[in-house]
């Protein structure tokens, strides 16, 4: 049976423990030696201290008194409490005061010169007898062990307990660290969960942190490019339903016409819906390559050849209502860089719109604006209201505007252009191109 692979923590928890084991490992490595130094010191102290007694001791006893015998021997006042004083001969056998009746760290000391040590317990420091001849005894002072040992301990739970509070505040610290370090994050978490969902109105949080701020930027920046996106394919989506469905209503009633309509040229009926087929073809290759945003604006816009395309496609169809079309091209114009099947489809909503909507004569001319260039499609029908706004998308367009036109508007913006009611009635629409426009 495959084992279950250990869970990953997470980054609180990460962060909390590697700040703390940090913590705890530096504070061990300077507790333990300085503990060591603090019980040596206290030790060397005590010796000290006791070396200093007993050297006055005995250099305060008199000659005289260790010649006369133990009973004769006075200890001079101001001993600290606490000590035990004892004169020994210089074999090491006690002869006045306390202490052990045989000591062999006095005996040690008959060379004239003060000993220290540890005996029975007790840390002893034994000075010799000044005389000016012989050596006549030593003096031995000594206090309990166990006295310093409890000096030491003191000290050192002292520097556990600031030990303690030192890994506890390092502790605290990694706590909110990794809670702030965190936070940033689990907001990301949250907010791509909330993307995954379609709710693209992501905030990046503020967290002073460079590499979190920037990621909840860059999270932000891409969640509102696909909103952007998704509006656009949505409402691209229902304004290209409109003109394919134009356009394949015109190619059905040419072919039920001819069908119903006894004596028709059905070769002729035919020819117009293959026509018509092809166009719908090209439609649909346009609209497709915008929807993906494929467009090649890189290259010159060929205005002349798209308005010989504009004469092909829609001479005929006005002319079978009795209308004119009339190009209008002057024969120098700046140059202009857009995408061909973004205007080709621009142009298509406006004379489809005057042919519709429209009527009398149909123009499409060219203008010059300063270094911009301008292409307008008027008719001499009853225009727009002044009160309505033709660009505004609808649910539905009864008034035959709105799907179309709010197309070729998104359309004409796509290509850093602008498409414009220049005359409410009769209409003139214009579709302004940049020639600086970068690509």
């Amino acid at each position: 049976m495959p084992s279950t692979p250990p869970r990953p923590a997470s980054l609180r928890r990460r962060v909390l423990v590697a700040i703390t084991v940090v913590a705890a490992f530096t504070v061990t490595l300077f507790a333990v030696p300085l503990a060591i130094a603090v019980s040596h010191l206290y030790r060397s102290e005590t010796m000290n201290a006791l070396s200093r007694d007993a050297t006055w001791i005995a250099a305060a006893i008199p000659d005289d008194d260790v010649e006369n015998g133990a009973r004769a021997i006075t200890l001079p006042t101001g001993v600290p409490a606490g000590l035990t004083v004892g004169v020994y001969s210089t074999s090491g056998h006690l002869l006045h005061g306390g202490g052990p009746v045989v000591s062999g760290l006095v005996a040690a000391a008959v060379e004239g010169h003060p000993h220290e040590g540890v005996e029975a317990g007790f840390l002893v420091a034994s000075a010799p007898i000044p005389t000016d001849e012989t050596q006549l005894g030593v003096v031995r002072v000594a206090t309990p062990y166990d006295g310093v040992e409890d000096r030491i301990h003191l000290a050192w739970l002292l520097m556990a307990a600031l030990a303690t509070l030192a890994v506890a505040l390092a502790a605290a610290f990694a706590l909110r660290q990794s809670a702030r370090l965190a936070a940033p994050l689990e907001h990301l978490t949250r907010a791509a969960q909330a993307l995954g969902e379609g709710d693209f109105s992501i905030r990046p949080l503020r967290s002073a942190i460079i590499e979190a701020d920037a990621a909840g930027q860059a999270l932000a920046a891409t969640a509102h490019r696909l909103g952007e996106v998704l509006d656009r394919e949505r409402s691209f989506s229902a304004d290209v339903s409109h003109q394919l469905r134009t356009q394949l209503t015109g190619l059905l009633l040419g072919l039920e016409s001819a069908l119903t309509r006894p004596g028709a040229d059905l070769t002729r009926a035919i020819a117009v819906a293959v026509q018509r087929g092809r166009r719908l073809h090209t439609i649909i290759d346009d609209l497709v390559r915008l929807a993906r945003d494929t467009r090649t604006a890189s290259e010159p816009l060929d205005v002349a050849a798209l308005l010989e395309e504009v004469r092909s496609d829609w001479h005929g169809r006005l002319a079978a209502q009795g209308r004119r079309l009339t190009i209008d091209l002057p024969g120098e114009l700046p140059p202009v860089v857009a995408s061909l099947p973004a205007v080709r489809q621009i142009l298509r909503v406006l004379v489809d719109n005057a042919l519709v909507h429209g009527a009398g004569k149909v123009c499409v001319g060219v203008i010059e604006i300063g270094d911009a260039l301008a292409i307008e499609v008027s008719d001499q029908g009853p225009g727009v209201p002044e009160e309505s706004d033709p660009f505004v998308r609808r649910a539905s367009a009864g008034d035959g505007h709105g799907l179309g036109l709010a197309l070729a508007r998104s359309l004409a913006e796509a290509e850093a252009g602008r498409l414009v009611l220049s005359r409410g009635s009769p209409p003139i629409f214009s579709l302004l191109l940049s020639p600086s426009r970068s690509t």
